[in-house]
């Protein structure tokens, strides 16, 4: 279906599904507004169907949607009931997998049991060659019985994953045929995933499956919720890779949604560092629950490899590393005394001690109970933290587990506690993969990322910290600025013996290519976008004999930009050595419409919009601090730390001696 461009009955609405909130960005009348609400964890449709009725009022909206359905289901375990089909004689392969050991001298650890238990495992007679022969084809008594045999175990959900399908899908087509009959969803491996390594692209297809009635049920009930809202509305969903795509994609493939809402905001901190002139950042999103990390050099960088849940998953996603550390992580003394935080979280219900109901001490009790966190100024004022309550019960708390802390000095160890863990995770994303994180500035994003950002880029010596407008709900802005995406790959292996590539290898990946494009142009079409469509073409290198590949840009010289990333990645190249092209990528990208809006003026004085408050510094002393309103803060105007910066979707504390201002663009610079 096309993607509207905005009219007067038509608004656009991107909302972020979180672990704690639910947030709603939209422009109207050339401004960004922000509505947060409380999320609804049992069904998240409601709290959703709650914000639009607020904002639109019964007119039609197009919602463009970041959703962690898909990611919840996985962690939780509660997804469909999977029959796996594979090739005779490998079913047990999504058990087996690489053999790789998470902790290497672990001689005890717990292997992540797979989403297919055994008994719902099925071998179809058939061989293919890593060529694409068929040496043998499924008979259709053969079929048939397989067909009985699934449908006797009486499966949700159908994951088809046949050996080396990706070379030639005949007999993955035909198993898919005789297996109509069960009457329930398939993925099938050519479609999803059509690439090598039989684990990883089985593993990929069964998280599918596992995935699809869940998610088919929520996005038609989320249909029907927006669509009793205002007649007209359309739904599109925010995909792990950083674009959107329709509902019913999304619906078909839910894999690619896994890091749905983490995506946009990576893609809402790129474009909006790139407003103040950054090209080059580290974005750091720290909501309710989890912190995510990605680095950005110019664009950013898409992965083919991942992990959810301890499973791999591989389709484009962006290159994002999470971490259990957010403003709702629970803090807890392990059995040798020792203070930790997370991965817990209170999430939204009960939450934080200080919204009510909550009884554990969390990260945000913590930031208030020092004073970064106002307890009048949470969300505008609309909410506001109920101190004396957080004092008492973590006091008792802090009593009941036997310490003799101080709740301040406790506040402060928890902060310190859940830096560490966000440190290591920035680290992850630039110094293990060869990148200076000096060279970066730090965008800070999220409802508690401006709280930590300062400390963190201290500790990692980045000079600048950057929290952008709309911080609290920047994800939801990247949605809202995403573009239409889709993303194909074909592996072919192909060797490149000379140090340049041959006219005729240059010739083979230039058709393969072309039929990739002519595939991504028939799925527009068929879907019903509308405009121009921009295509990135992109290769899997390797040394031969390597078991492992980087992505270059295809281009003349895609070798020398290989060994310069091999170099960077990995210390070394060899430039004189053979080398593989593995696997063709495209990426089909339709641009969103540019959303063209001005930063509201401050119009009150500094008097009327700054007051006093007390804080406790990092070294514990008690300091008097200007607490400002962003709002109020005019362009250009250099303050200095000490300081808390509040709004309504966040709030920034700036240590001592760190300077700050506001720039054209209403971004929050700081100086550290």
């Amino acid at each position: 279906m096309p993607l509207p461009r905005p009219t007067a009955n038509l608004i656009r609405v991107a909302v972020d599904t979180g672990g704690t909130f639910t947030d709603c960005v939209w422009v109207e009348d050339g401004r960004v507004h922000i509505l947060k609400v409380f999320s609804t964890p049992d069904d998240p449709a409601r709290a959703i169907a709650e914000a639009i009725g607020k904002i639109a009022g019964g007119s039609a909206v197009l919602l463009l949607h970041g959703t962690t359905v898909g990611t919840n289901t996985l962690l939780e375990r509660k997804g469909a009931r999977v029959a796996f089909v594979t090739t005779a004689g490998f079913e047990d392969s999504i058990e087996i997998g690489r053999q790789a050991r998470p902790r290497l001298y672990d001689l005890f650890f717990d292997q992540v049991a797979p989403l297919v238990e055994r008994s719902m495992r099925f071998g179809a007679a058939e061989r293919t060659d890593c060529e694409g022969r068929i040496l043998r084809a499924p008979t259709p008594p053969e079929l048939s019985e397989l067909a009985a045999s699934v449908a006797r175990s009486r499966p949700q959900a159908i994951a088809v994953s046949l050996l080396f399908s990706f070379a030639n899908p005949e007999n993955e087509r035909a198993v898919s045929a005789a297996l109509q009959e069960v009457g329930v969803p398939q993925s099938l491996s050519h479609v999803i995933l059509p690439e090598f390594r039989e684990y990883e692209r089985a593993s990929t297809v069964v998280v599918n499956a596992y995935l699809q009635p869940i998610m088919q049920q929520y996005l038609g009930r989320l249909e029907q919720r927006v669509a009793a809202g205002g007649r007209g509305s359309k739904v599109f969903v925010m995909q792990s890779s950083g674009g959107i795509t329709s509902v019913e994609s999304a619906a078909r493939e839910p894999v690619r949604t896994v890091l749905s809402g983490p995506a946009g905001g990576v893609v809402g901190a790129a474009a909006m560092a790139r407003r103040s002139g950054f090209e080059r950042i580290i974005g750091f999103d720290m909501g309710g629950t989890s912190t995510d990390v990605a680095l950005v050099d110019g664009q950013p960088s898409a992965s083919n490899e991942g992990e959810v849940a301890g499973l791999p998953v591989r389709v484009p996603m962006l290159d994002i590393h999470t971490v259990g550390a957010g403003g709702g992580s629970l803090a807890h003394f392990d059995s040798a005394g020792a203070l930790r935080v997370g991965p817990q979280s209170a999430g939204a219900n009960p939450g934080p001690i200080c919204y009510g109901r909550g009884e554990q001490p969390t990260v945000t009790d913590a930031n208030l109970l020092l004073g970064r966190l106002r307890p009048e100024k949470f969300l505008g004022g609309e909410f506001p933290l109920q101190v004396d309550r957080t004092r008492d019960l973590v006091g008792r708390w802090l009593r009941e587990s036997g310490s003799d802390l101080r709740v301040e000095r406790f506040a402060a160890g928890v902060i310190r506690v859940v830096n560490s863990t966000m440190e290591k995770a920035i680290r992850v994303v630039s110094i293990e993969r060869g990148y200076d994180p000096r060279d970066f500035a730090l965008v800070a994003f999220g409802g508690a990322g401006g709280l930590h950002a300062c400390e963190l880029a201290q500790a990692l010596g980045i000079p600048r910290v950057i929290v952008p407008a709309l911080p609290g709900a920047l994800s939801a802005y990247g949605i809202l600025v995403s573009d239409v995406v889709k993303d194909y790959s074909r592996t072919v292996v192909l060797r490149v013996a000379d140090v340049k590539p041959s006219a005729e290898l240059m010739q083979r990946v230039e058709q393969y290519f072309a039929e990739l494009r002519k595939t991504a142009e028939q799925h527009f079409h068929r879907e019903g976008w509308k405009g121009a469509i921009g295509f990135r073409r992109s290769l899997d290198v390797r040394y031969h004999g390597q078991g492992y590949e980087l992505n270059v840009p295809f281009a003349g010289n895609f070798l020398g930009a290989f060994h310069q990333q091999h170099t960077r990645r990995y210390g070394y190249s060899h430039p004189g050595r053979e080398v593989e092209v593995v696997t063709l990528r495209l990426r089909a990208v339709q641009a969103a419409p540019k959303i063209r809006w001005r930063r509201a003026a401050g119009g009150a004085s500094r008097s009327e919009k700054t007051s006093q408050g007390t804080v406790v510094m990092p070294d514990g002393t008690r300091v008097r601090v200007p607490i400002h309103e962003r709002s109020s803060l005019g362009p250009g105007k250099r303050l200095r730390g000490p300081a808390v910066v509040t709004e309504y979707s966040a709030t920034t504390f700036v240590p001592p001696g760190a300077k700050f201002q506001i720039d054209r663009v209403g971004n929050l610079l700081i100086a550290v």
